[in-house]
């Protein structure tokens, strides 16, 4: 499979290339120059089949040619090892569940895959990276567990200090080894430029830098998979149509499903839920890009004032405005909203929504008030609700109970170190520092 940048000024490149490279030269991010389209037929036959084995076969049929045999089948299958139930609400509403790995959101699907792949090919050359993350909450404890002990690897996080939740900094900054992370007295956007000045300074080629959010192509493009998974367990032939409410930030998963669209799936569109955030919504409603500061939610994994993958996404719909608001509806929840959904539908149907799965969920209901087709509906439920279990015990009075191995989460240390500011100079003299 070739990869292209969406800046047009640097060479197609392989899949092994992109994900060892992460950003292209240009500075631009990468994304398939064809994808294979899969028939009706060809998404049918994989309606039998278990997620790991559906998302290795996914794979296999991307990748053909580039790894030897078995591998990529291998790797994925042991990436995807992770339960992904569809649960039934009320009526055409469904809730994928993306919350059942190591972390408990749905970012460990694709730091797993990226991990895997990442340590076999510089395992074939014994050379060493270090892997940048910039993180608003879900994603750096994703891709700390999925590098952890990764042979070659040095992973530096970054994640705005008093911006993520206690237990999402427990989950990230408690892990020693081949893994540091960086508290920036700042905002997730300012983590993220950090990051992305990173990768265009060349005095630090020394260092190898690499990607492991959904700048990587290679964290990005398994995420569709489970989107194939959902939709056979909503439709009873395929060729039916679905709709999907994904929680938006900075526009990954989102991305990953209109790939997924773009292979054959059969989609009719997607709700862009966001929360205050509404980077996205507003774009569409007027046809300008304008970032801006985030603003703190409650939702903060979505907290994105300059969403990075916006270039993939426009690129995907031929960069026409009119395009993507034609595939894609744009929904901004409030934060009252936010709550008011947590507790309404725990008193309708005894499910628990985390946040970011309220805001989707708003999405969705909105979004069908306003479209009487019937068709299915799926929301993403991207964390586990027990994350965020004192926001939830304000909305429910009680707060989730966490999976069996996570419950002494309070007690981990916390490793991280404090970058004195957010200039770049000083991130780039640490990173250097820490060689």
């Amino acid at each position: 499979m070739l990869l292209e940048s969406t800046r047009h000024q640097s060479p197609p490149v392989t899949f092994r290339q992109a994900i060892v490279g992460g950003l292209a030269p240009d500075g631009g991010l990468y994304l398939p120059v064809q994808l294979p389209a899969l028939r009706r037929e060809d998404i049918g036959a994989l309606r039998a089949l278990p997620p790991p084995e559906l998302a290795a076969r996914l794979a296999a049929r991307l990748l053909d040619g580039e790894f030897p045999p078995g591998v990529v089948e291998r790797l994925t299958a042991d990436a995807f090892n992770i339960v992904t139930p569809v649960v039934a609400l009320e009526g055409r509403h469904a809730v994928l569940e993306l919350f059942h790995g190591p972390t408990l959101a749905f970012k460990d699907f694709g730091a797993r895959f990226l991990a895997r792949f990442f340590g076999y090919l510089l395992g074939e050359t014994g050379e060493t990276a270090t892997i940048l993350v910039a993180t608003s909450g879900d994603t750096g404890s994703a891709v700390a567990q999925g590098f952890h002990l990764v042979p070659h690897v040095r992973v530096v996080l970054l994640y705005p200090k008093g911006r993520v939740s206690p237990f999402q900094e427990a989950q990230m900054a408690s892990i020693a080894g081949n893994v540091r992370a960086l508290r920036v007295p700042g905002t997730f956007d300012d983590c993220q430029r950090l990051v992305k000045r990173a990768f265009s300074d060349p005095t630090l080629a020394c260092l190898r830098l690499s990607s492991a959010n959904s700048i990587n192509i290679g964290r990005l493009l398994p995420q569709s998979f489970y989107y194939f998974a959902s939709y056979l367990a909503v439709t009873r032939t395929a060729g039916e149509p679905v709709v999907f409410s994904v929680p938006s930030g900075n526009l990954g998963d989102l991305t990953a499903g209109v790939l997924a669209q773009r292979l054959g799936l059969p989609v009719r569109q997607f709700v862009a839920a966001c929360n205050r955030n509404d980077v996205l919504p507003e774009f569409l409603r007027t046809g300008t890009y304008r970032a801006r500061p985030a603003v703190p939610t409650l939702s903060n994994a979505m907290d994105v004032g300059d969403p990075s993958n916006f270039p993939r996404l426009s690129a995907l719909h031929g960069d026409s405005a009119d395009a993507m608001r034609a595939n894609l509806v744009g929904l901004a929840i409030d934060e009252l909203t936010t709550r008011a959904t947590i507790r309404e539908v725990h008193a309708r149907t005894s499910y628990v929504l985390d946040p970011h799965g309220a805001v989707g969920y708003a999405a969705a209901c909105e979004y069908a008030r306003h479209d009487p087709s019937g068709i299915p509906i799926v929301t993403l439920a991207t964390a586990h609700p027990a994350k965020f279990g004192a926001a939830i015990a304000e909305e429910l009075g009680f707060a989730p109970a966490l999976p069996a191995g996570h419950e002494d989460w309070a007690s981990r240390p916390i490793l991280a170190a404090d970058l004195g500011g957010t200039e770049y100079d000083c991130f780039r003299e640490w990173l250097l520092g820490e060689r």
